[in-house]
């Protein structure tokens, strides 16, 4: 059994002057059941501990503080079949794994796909989820990337809201589903990556400060500050770092995004990401299988990914927003917000060949210098994970829509092209491969009436603050909202959605098949373009990836060019070059208005011919 051993409960308190624990007849919690109540005896460290016979798996059981009536979940919770405020249940590993085969697989040469176990399927559970796993496998997916799955409070929810970080939400299945879920991803060579947020706890069932000093002073755009470096803060870290071991080790998970890590507010030496990664390496050794760490973070330092021995946290890779950005911007043409220095072709040089547009260079939005500069000779492009859509950039707009719902056909596949011939590691959101209609918007199920109202209006002014109009955003709490997000399957057979998807399904082949589209390798990759004309192309080795913005068509230079590859429209062809420019700009490929092609190149040619 895991969380409380057999036969004992423990749990750190160290501000308690008393603590017992209630106990309820095997799968029964309700008021009704027959129930014990037990006194713990104080141990070392602030711990107190009891040994109990009745703490047997299927067991309902809740912890009373000093004189306190009130029955509280378990911190270290496995399970929370009644919700978030209802007595823990103590939880038996004795799922039966498949994957002993496994090798696991490191994030060189991945291609993730990030869902929502809520919105994937109509079903809304993990175990609906796995029905889709060979979508994912004839998509050319490696890793599969889960939002939240921790319980929250109500029913639906994006998974951020987390307070029982132990517990999988019951609604999703609970924690053998989860289970259920890892081995059917290794069964078909899929390795799965769990979102983990340590930055902050959701606004119902926090019962964590009622135990102990888990929060400090300050607070981060979402809550009040985890304690990292505060007294009491050295079991604060442990109860972090365990949970992160919990889930690569129990869950056989093969990393973990760790979200918005720029609101750890840790002063300690070493940081809690240093710490945890050398955690998560002993563990890797241990298991004989690759664990990696991907952070979230909008610093865009370098540290994250630096090896501790130099100084650095030693995760394996970050998110890069600049990349995402510069993509975005550019397609849609939107300015607003944090896309206001985005969107020239200048900027998308800068990030194919630098990895971060501010590297210390001035932004807008901050109004102040930003970011520090990559050593693009030693650090490979696969340490950043990119994309054209994810879970905040969908759902962080104030109606949730899609890109494919503002801009044309033909630059959704230009984006594609864009992603998928990267140097980094490259990220599709959910749907995004057969340019799903359904929106995905902000939604909660609150209970508590108070509170969903005052999430509302902290939403609605989170919107105008990054210029959307409040007015487009539906009611979080409405059930409508939430059932508007739910995937529609059967559109990737229609017209206008099949053919997205049988690009995205070439463009991962190609990718896999052809080394010098997914090298990784920064100071290796040219980009050349022309503003006024709004055409590119980038050098990926020996492939050139052009693209044509504009509504016209029109040449692009493509010295060296022997075929095309692949396009994204009819009438791409190549053009040999006019004799009396033939030294100066060599073959040239014609692009249809607002498509791509990548075209093989038959002969050397130097970068500076794409300038």
């Amino acid at each position: 059994m895991t969380g409380p051993a057999a036969g004992e409960l423990a749990v750190w308190a160290p501000a308690a002057s008393r603590l017992r624990a209630q106990i309820s007849a095997v799968g029964d919690g309700s008021a009704a059941a027959e129930q014990i109540i037990v006194e713990l005896e104080p141990a070392e460290g602030g711990w107190w501990r009891v040994g109990v016979p009745q703490a047997v798996p299927g067991a309902d059981y809740g912890f009373l503080l000093d004189d306190d009536d009130t029955v509280l979940p378990d911190p270290r919770s496995r399970r929370q079949p009644y919700g978030v405020h209802g007595p823990s249940r103590c939880y038996a590993d004795d799922f039966v794994w498949s994957d002993q085969s496994w090798p696991g697989r490191d994030l060189v040469g991945a291609v993730i796909y990030e869902l929502h176990v809520g919105t994937f399927t109509p079903g809304a559970t993990l175990d609906s989820a796995i029905e889709r796993l060979d979508h994912l496998v004839e998509l050319g997916v490696t890793h599969v990337e889960l939002l939240p799955v921790n319980a929250v409070n109500g029913v639906w929810n994006w998974g951020y809201d987390g307070v029982d970080w132990y517990a999988v939400h019951e609604p999703y299945g609970g924690p053998d589903a989860l289970k259920r879920l890892v081995d059917a991803c290794h069964r078909r060579g899929l390795a799965v990556l769990l979102d983990a947020v340590y930055n902050h706890l959701g606004a119902s069932g926090n019962y964590l400060p009622r135990f102990g000093p888990y929060l400090k002073q300050g607070r981060n755009t979402w809550g009040d500050l985890v304690n990292l470096d505060g007294e009491g803060s050295a079991e604060v870290r442990r109860f972090i770092i365990d949970n992160a071991l919990m889930w690569l080790g129990e869950f056989h998970v093969d990393g973990l995004r760790l979200d918005a890590v720029h609101a750890l507010a840790d002063s300690s030496s070493p940081h809690l990401l240093a710490q945890l990664s050398a955690e998560v390496a002993e563990l890797a050794a241990s298991l004989g299988r690759p664990l990696s760490l991907i952070a979230e973070s909008d610093l865009n330092d370098p540290v994250m990914i630096t090896p501790r021995a130099q100084g650095g946290y030693g995760l394996d890779a970050q998110w890069d927003d600049d990349v995402h950005h510069v993509w975005h911007a550019l397609l849609t043409g939107e300015r607003q917000g944090y896309y206001v220095d985005f969107g020239s072709l200048a900027s998308l040089a800068k990030v194919e060949t630098h990895a971060f547009f501010h590297d210390g260079s001035y932004s807008s939005f901050r109004g102040r210098p930003h970011g520090k500069p990559i050593d693009r000779q030693r650090t490979p492009g696969w340490r950043f994970v990119v994309c054209l859509q994810n879970h905040d950039q969908v759902g962080n707009r104030a109606a949730g829509d899609r890109l494919s719902s503002l801009v044309s056909a033909g630059l959704l596949r230009v984006g594609a092209v864009l992603l998928l011939t990267s140097p980094f590691t490259p990220m599709l959101w959910m749907g995004e491969e057969w340019a799903a209609s359904t929106p995905w918007p902000f939604f909660t199920s609150h209970p508590e009436p108070e509170l969903a109202h005052a999430v509302s209006e902290g939403r609605l002014a989170e919107f105008a603050e990054h210029g959307w109009d409040p007015a487009s955003m539906p009611d979080p709490q409405d059930p409508a909202t939430y059932r508007s997000a739910i995937l529609d399957w059967d559109e990737r057979v229609r017209d206008g959605h099949a053919e997205l998807l049988a690009l995205y399904r070439e463009l991962t082949r190609l990718r896999s098949s052809c080394p010098d589209l997914a090298d990784p390798r920064l100071d290796r990759v040219a980009v050349g373009f022309d503003a006024e004309a709004r055409w590119l192309a980038v050098r990926r080795g020996s492939y050139l990836v052009t693209a044509n913005l504009a509504a016209a068509e029109q040449l692009v230079q493509a010295p060296g060019a022997a075929e095309i590859t692949l396009a994204t429209a009819a009438g791409a062809r190549l053009v040999a070059p006019d004799t009396a420019d033939a030294d100066a700009r060599g073959a040239r490929v014609l692009l249809p208005g607002e498509s791509a092609a990548v075209v093989r190149l038959g002969r050397t040619s130097s970068a500076e011919q794409l300038a």
